[in-house]
Order: structure tokens, then C-alpha cells, then sequence
């Protein structure tokens, strides 16, 4: 009997904390303070590229509250480098590109954790639209928002 409450606390628990692991760190306002040096964001729809793990829909939902639809899209001369784009011409990065509303681009910085590790920019898909692609801050800018 032992054996299966711990079996069963294991299974229950681990979920729970997996849970509240995702809400901490992809959710909560308790873990993202917006830079004020940021600019307020605008009235919505706003098209972002996204090219990492925001092309799983699990992973929009859990960030936006929403899945929502995604169009196959191509940034040309970029490059994937780990975690970032870097210029590369005559290179491109196949992504996605996802409409959101202006709260579910600022839970889209919270993730991102805007003006601390990322920056929020408008690029021009390979079809001619435009749309924001997070990049990663430069080193120097990291180091100064650990400070």
C-alpha cells in the first residue's frame, strides 16, 4: 500500500511540478519585470516570426493562452546560431509567422524576457510582409541587465 502512494504522489506530483515550473518561468509576472526603457506596446494584431519553440502550438498556448493559426514563412540571409539569428546572406531560416493581439505579444516579451535577454524587431519576410522577430541581445547588453 506504501508503494502505491508513493507510485501515485510520483505521478500526480510530477505534472504539478512541471506545471508550476512552465507558469514561474514562461508566466508569472513575478519572474519578468518590463524594462521602462521599452517602448509601450501598440494596439494590435501584430505578426511575429517565430523560428525556435514558439513554433510548437503547445508552446503558444501555454505562453498566449492560444495555439492560434501559423503560415509556413522564410527570413532570408539569416542563419540560425543556437539561439539567435545571425546575418548570413543568401542564407535563410524557415519559420512560422502567428498573429497575436497586443496582450498576447506582451506575454510573448515575458517570454522572451524582452529588454533582458531579447529584443523585439521588425524584419521583412522573403514575401514581402513585415513582421517582429525576437534576436537575441547583444553580450555587452546582457551583461549590463545581469547588473
Amino acid at each position: 500500500m506504501r508503494r502505491l502512494h508513493l507510485l501515485l504522489a510520483t505521478l500526480l506530483g510530477l505534472p504539478l511540478a512541471l506545471a508550476g515550473w512552465l507558469w514561474l518561468t514562461m508566466l508569472s509576472p513575478f519572474t519578468y519585470d518590463r524594462p521602462d526603457h521599452l517602448p509601450p506596446i501598440e494596439a494590435g494584431p501584430h505578426e511575429v516570426f517565430v523560428y525556435g519553440t514558439l513554433r510548437s502550438g503547445l508552446v503558444r498556448w501555454i505562453v498566449t493562452g492560444r495555439a492560434g493559426e501559423s503560415r509556413p514563412a522564410t527570413l532570408e540571409d539569416f542563419r540560425r546560431s543556437a539561439l539567435d539569428l545571425e546575418e548570413a546572406p543568401g542564407e535563410r531560416v524557415e519559420g512560422e509567422v502567428i498573429t497575436v493581439s497586443a496582450e498576447e505579444l506582451a506575454r510573448l516579451d515575458r517570454y522572451e524576457r524582452l529588454g533582458l535577454r531579447y529584443e523585439r524587431v521588425r524584419l521583412t519576410l522573403a514575401d514581402g510582409s513585415d513582421a517582429w522577430v525576437y534576436r537575441r541581445l547583444p553580450e555587452e547588453a546582457l551583461d549590463g541587465a545581469r547588473l
